[in-house]
């Protein structure tokens, strides 16, 4: 079993900074990968920001200057540091995770964690 637990979500005025974590946990041999993507109220989910275990990282242009993603490898933690909020940047947030289990077997698979709401007044 794998869990992906999110934090730091919540209201915040427009101008404003969030930071949201998100950990791993369970049967893990390795995390490929760790990102975040979020879907607004009648939209599809989108991806926001992703780190591979290596440091690489790619976003979406609108969050570009102002997101900031991070990965902690010992702790199985992706952060990301939201500055300059604006109201469309509300949705809900959730954390997705690329992990290998089994160091006997190469497959990696996909967990979502549960998704952490993000609100931004105006």
């Amino acid at each position: 079993q794998v869990q992906l637990v999110e934090s730091g979500g919540g209201l915040v005025a427009a101008g404003g900074s969030l930071r949201l974590s998100c950990a791993a946990s369970g049967t893990i041999f390795s995390i490929n990968a760790m990102g975040w993507y979020r879907q607004a109220p009648g939209k599809q989910r989108e991806l926001v920001a992703r780190i591979t275990s290596g440091g690489t990282t790619n976003s979406v242009d609108s969050v570009k200057g102002r997101f900031t993603i991070s990965l902690d490898n010992a702790k199985n933690t992706v952060n990301l540091q939201m500055n300059s909020l604006t109201p469309e940047d509300t949705a809900v947030y959730y954390c997705n995770a690329d992990i290998r289990r089994d160091i006997r077997f190469p497959n990696t698979y996909r967990y979502w964690g549960q998704g952490t709401q993000v609100t931004v007044s105006s």
